[in-house]
């Protein structure tokens, strides 16, 4: 099964610049499980899901179709990686207790993505999915970044992503909901980190191909007035739009 790739050129940086998602959101989802024997992590890309994920349950299998993604990410005895389409795997029927999908359920054929859930879930398992948007600094930067970064990038996202910025509230899930307590991103970063983690975007990377890095290095020379000292530590907060549905 193909599947739309944007990612695989740059895991190396993904794995290093994208943000970590709160313990308590792991912890949430270990509490709304009828077990905590396995998790699966679908469309894992770096780990770093799997890695939280491995701190609850005995056993989690992280999958994804980037072979580049997995050969980046990050190891736990207990955890086993594969490369493999959450569509279509080779997990066995009625085996895993939780399904996640961080920053990644927009990525997927929902029609044959949720009947693999259904196939492989124990009675009453969570389906949880998450992901995050646009961050916030401060009002200042925040409105240069829209003009200097965003407004230039905005032709080039993929209009999967959209799914994601509606907090996915299109998307089709054939479970009951289960209610979400709100979770937030609240990294620590420099102006590099902030600008590395831009880097990763799919839309960056593609404008960054197609129209060249200078326009991307002149954005960065007009936001580090805003920010003060490059290495000055700020606050970079980013609110996480969950889904979750208990499988019957």
């Amino acid at each position: 099964m193909s599947f739309l790739d944007l990612f695989s050129g740059h895991a190396d940086l993904y794995a290093s610049a994208r943000p970590r998602y709160p313990e308590a959101l792991f912890a949430f989802i270990a509490a709304q499980s009828p077990g905590r024997e396995r998790a699966w992590d679908c469309g894992t890309g770096n780990g770093q899901a799997a890695l939280s994920l491995s701190k609850h349950f005995k056993e989690v299998l992280a999958t994804d179709p980037s072979d580049e993604q997995i050969a980046h990410a990050v190891r736990a005895e207990n955890i086993t990686y594969s490369v493999q389409p959450a569509e279509a795997t080779t997990l066995a029927g009625k085996s895993v207790n939780a399904i996640c999908a961080a920053q990644a359920l927009h990525w997927f054929n929902f029609a044959p993505f949720f009947a693999e859930v259904s196939r492989v879930a124990t009675p009453g398992a969570l389906f949880a999915a998450w992901g995050y948007t646009w961050f916030s600094v401060s009002d200042d930067f925040d409105a240069a970044f829209r003009e200097f970064v965003f407004d230039i990038i905005a032709p080039y996202w993929a209009p999967q992503n959209k799914l994601l910025w509606d907090g996915y509230v299109d998307v089709p899930m054939p479970f009951a909901r289960v209610d979400v307590p709100p979770f937030n991103i609240e990294a620590q970063w420099n102006l590099h980190q902030l600008l590395a983690y831009v880097r990763t975007w799919s839309a960056a990377r593609r404008c960054m191909a197609e129209k060249g890095v200078e326009r991307f290095q002149s954005a960065e020379r007009k936001l580090a007035p805003l920010w003060g000292a490059a290495d000055d530590v700020r606050v970079v907060a980013m609110p996480l739009h969950v889904l979750a549905g208990r499988v019957p």
